[in-house]
């Protein structure tokens, strides 16, 4: 299992371990906005993502509407984006809008 997420077609960012960005899929949800995989930084208290999903692409973070926590601990926690992962340069805060 991986950590993963992806941001559904209502703009839901949604986390979980999973072997495929599609398992995070429910029946009739679209993936049209990417997703990646994503770390939890206990030390900063954050949660990393990175990367991008083969299947649906690289997330597009201005459409994210709202976080579905369940799949993270349920707990909300500060989001950051690593453009250049491993590398910390360039790290991009994810806002809700």
């Amino acid at each position: 299992m991986y950590q993963k997420f992806i941001i559904n077609q209502a703009g839901v960012l949604k986390f979980g371990n999973v072997y495929q960005h599609r398992d995070l899929l429910e029946w009739g949800e679209e993936c049209p906005y990417g997703g990646g995989l994503w770390k939890m930084d206990e030390e900063r208290r954050v949660i990393l993502l990175y990367g991008r999903s083969f299947a649906f692409g690289a997330p597009r973070f201005e459409y994210v509407r709202c976080v579905q926590w369940a799949g993270i601990g349920g707990t909300p926690r500060p989001l950051f984006f690593l453009p250049h992962w491993p590398s910390e340069e360039g790290m991009q805060p994810v806002y809700v809008k």
